[in-house]
């Protein structure tokens, strides 16, 4: 008797159990999702708190982005091998025991190491989740199943924030980590009750060395970026270790080429629709990781929000971006994805070069928040119709694996943003201190952002050009991510054009 592949709609997936499928997975991705914003909002007591360094501060954001980019590409392919709901559930078990060890960390070291073992179990919950999706829905179904779960996962998103600088005004920094164990033991009960298997291809092959290699080249990578930028840092050992990371990315792709069974299988980028909607995804998620990871910081830093107030900026952005999500799923499967894959990403765009001047101004009701639900419309018609567009442009035996290098390159993107963007914030910082106090301007040469200013001068003298440094070194870092986005609105066109779509 012959099995339905994992990727086409299983015979005895009801509407019933399609719903289950869709809040299960909402359930789980949004705790992934929400999970990288309640830790910018956690950076500025974080950081005070494990006396931390910015380099430090970089890799217990980056330790998570490189596991999490790295097993994502073996996540995909082992829902395929051994059956997307239990890889699924093994994934959100993970996760939610990693949430529990981050909790429960006194040290920069120890956290680091836990957020490393968190992005491992998010590398095997996420591509199972719009896996699943695709799994027990029929092609002309996808857009708008896949636009409901974007639009939950954002709102469910949009509340860590909040409830993580809440949590951080009145307690200890580790709790926002807790509240992941709860939705954890709840996806996983509605996952083992009402969620069907998918036949797993048992003669599927796992790609170890591939995992390997793409953990030590992106994680070589990062370190080089991130150490470019510390203080005091040596310049040629950092370039060294990005050339050495980038050399075994080049083994790595040469691997997959050769490999029977590679983890990222180099053919599915022959299709030009699937090419460009990576292209497109690396561009976008790099600007917004950037962006979004040093916006609490300089709202904090430099003009005094709370961390619940600075968790609230991404309230307007969510809600926004979770209202269109569905609609941008809706509108794909009518009318195709061209024009939205290209005024998507250049409404986020130009929403990141206002942010900047938003940032200066420092009002949240006249400034950040107006800007932040313009990023949500940008960002809002764009994420179903990516997401689409991945799934339709391989075989259905392929979702699995597809949605898993889709996540994979935008989690690199946003690691390359944090380790990269470091220096960029850093030098901004510099100069406008520089910049508005010129007669100190050597005291700035070894200042990093975020970090106090070396001088010896009044409390409001200090204040105020540190607070200027803050917005300076915020700003180069919108500028570029703004360049960045409005650059994949290019791919986004081409992506949905060589589809057919328009």
């Amino acid at each position: 008797m012959n099995q339905p592949r994992s990727g086409e709609r299983h015979p005895s997936t009801g509407s019933r159990a399609q719903g289950y499928v869709v809040w299960t997975a909402i359930l789980a991705s949004s705790m992934v999702f929400a999970d990288g914003a309640i830790v910018t909002v956690a950076i500025p007591q974080m950081r005070e708190s494990l006396q931390a360094s910015l380099s430090e501060m970089q890799w217990i954001t980056n330790a998570y982005a490189l596991t999490l980019s790295a097993f994502l590409l073996l996540g995909g392919a082992a829902g395929d091998a051994y059956g997307l709901r239990r890889i699924f559930m093994i994934g959100i078990a993970c996760f939610g025991l990693t949430s529990l060890w981050c909790g429960l960390s006194g040290s920069a070291g120890m956290l680091i190491a836990a957020r490393a073992f968190q992005g491992i179990g998010g590398a095997l919950l996420v591509p199972g989740s719009l896996a699943l999706i695709s799994a027990h829905f029929p092609k002309e179904a996808r857009g708008k199943a896949i636009g409901t779960w974007a639009a939950a996962s954002a709102i469910a998103a949009a509340l860590g924030p909040i409830l993580g600088g809440w949590l951080i005004d009145i307690g200890p920094w580790q709790a926002i980590f807790w509240i992941n164990i709860p939705i954890a033991l709840l996806a996983l009960w509605l996952c083992w009750q009402h969620v069907p298997e998918s036949p797993a291809a048992r003669e599927t092959a796992m790609d170890w060395l591939g995992g390997a290699l793409a953990v030590i080249g992106l994680g070589l990578l990062a370190y080089g970026l991130t150490a470019f930028g510390e203080q005091g840092g040596h310049r040629g050992l950092a370039t060294g270790l990005m050339l050495a990371g980038a050399v075994v990315l080049g083994l790595f792709i040469l691997h997959e080429r050769r490999s029977h069974a590679p983890m990222m299988p180099i053919d599915l980028f022959r299709s030009s629709a699937f090419a460009n909607v990576n292209m497109l995804t690396l561009l976008l998620y790099f600007a917004l990781s950037g962006a979004l990871f040093f916006l609490p910081t300089v709202l904090i830093e430099a003009h005094g929000y709370s961390a619940a107030k600075a968790g609230s900026v991404f309230l307007p952005f969510t809600l926004v971006m979770a209202v269109l999500s569905r609609l941008g799923g809706v509108m794909a499967d009518r009318f195709g994805v061209r024009m939205l894959l290209t005024i998507g990403p250049a409404v986020t765009g130009l929403s990141f070069a206002l942010l900047a001047l938003a940032v200066l101004h420092g009002s949240y009701w006249f400034a950040v928040a107006p800007v932040m639900a313009a990023m949500g419309l940008g960002m809002g018609i764009t994420v179903a119709p990516l997401s689409t567009t991945v799934m339709n442009a391989v075989p259905d035996e392929r979702i699995g694996v597809a949605s898993g290098i889709n996540n994979a390159i935008s989690r690199v993107a946003g690691l390359i943003a944090v380790a990269g963007l470091g220096v960029v914030a850093t030098f901004g910082f510099q100069h406008a201190a520089a910049w508005v106090s010129p007669g100190m301007a050597e005291r700035f040469t070894h200042a990093t952002f975020g970090t106090p200013l070396p001088m010896e001068v009044g409390s409001a003298a200090v204040e105020e050009i540190y607070a200027a440094a803050m917005i300076g070194g915020f700003a180069v870092v919108a500028l570029i991510c703004a360049a960045a986005a409005i650059a994949s609105a290019w791919f986004g066109y081409r992506c949905s054009a060589s589809s057919g779509q328009g």
